[in-house]
């Protein structure tokens, strides 16, 4: 199974075949809206729209444990995140995309951002975001379709995304000082999917598309949603064709290593563990109890 998350501007996913939609309930609370399931070029996929048809949640609301354990509870081994993001460069431009390698975390959510407390610790690796082996094929995929479609998009196949909450934009002095330290875009809503998948063992990557320049280019006005939408429908129409191209080649086992995360993480011994705690997580770590 392939869990595709939709940011801004892609509710649906065009091009599944027997459709049908799973209401998942969660130890969490309840996932952003009903998972939409089908096959897409012959492959299993489970689709959720992060924001909720509509766009009803904001970015500060979304329940990203309920997201997550609800793509494990389907089975998803792999997850593909599709998010907005405002550039921090002069050389991304709207319409560009960024593969984000690495996170700078602006929230103060941090505890909305692990399935772990309540008697079990566990600190899992985040030195390496993102997985190691969707990144480079989704970058080649991606300059693919933009060839073919000739559009005058740049792929950076690299960069720093950093996560603030929102709802509202960044002030001119978080944007200068998030350029001065080098960072390439900014968004809200991809760094606690990163962090969950890597925890629930399950690959993940975001496709970070640029729909604005945040607010510290000089010549350029402040963001508003009335610029952002055209750049959000230009984008989603290419995520559309990225997906349909990507997710055929895919592997079917992922053998990156993404699967073993809690592998070395899990701090607290299993005898240690309550069973309430366990019944909740045992999604995540039963397997580790059957060793």
């Amino acid at each position: 199974m392939i869990g595709i998350v939709g940011g801004s501007g892609l509710y649906a996913l065009e091009g599944l075949e027997g459709v049908s939609e799973k209401v998942v309930d969660t130890p969490f609370g309840k996932p952003s809206d009903a998972f939409i399931v089908g096959k897409l070029r012959g492959r299993d996929v489970c689709f959720l729209p992060r924001h909720g048809r509509g766009h009803r949640i904001m970015p500060s609301e979304i329940n990203h444990r309920a997201n997550i354990f609800g793509f494990k509870l389907l089975g998803a081994k792999q997850v593909l995140s599709v998010s907005a993001v405002g550039s921090l460069r002069e050389d991304l431009r709207p319409r560009d995309v960024v593969l984000p390698d690495q996170y700078y975390d602006r929230t103060k959510q941090s505890t909305g951002h692990t399935f772990f407390g309540d008697g079990i610790v566990a600190h899992v690796s985040f030195a390496e975001p993102g997985c190691k082996a969707l990144r480079p094929l989704m970058a080649e995929v991606i300059a693919g379709c933009v060839t073919t479609l000739k559009r005058d998009v740049r792929v950076q196949a690299h960069g720093t995304y950093v996560c603030m909450e929102g709802p509202a934009f960044s002030t001119k002095a978080e944007s200068g000082v998030y350029r001065s330290l080098g960072f390439d875009v900014i968004g809200m809503t991809s760094l606690p999917e990163a962090k969950l998948c890597k925890e629930a063992e399950i690959c993940y990557q975001a496709m970070a598309m640029v729909t604005d320049y945040d607010c510290w280019h000089e010549t350029e006005e402040p963001v508003t949603v009335q610029m952002v939408i055209g750049h959000l429908n230009a984008n989603t129409e290419l995520a559309k064709v990225v997906l349909q191209a990507l997710i055929p080649r895919l592997p079917d086992v992922p053998d990156c290593g993404c699967g073993g995360m809690l592998e070395h993480a899990l701090l607290t011994p299993p005898e240690a563990w309550s069973p309430e705690v366990v019944a909740r997580l045992r999604p995540l770590v039963g397997r580790y109890l059957e060793r």
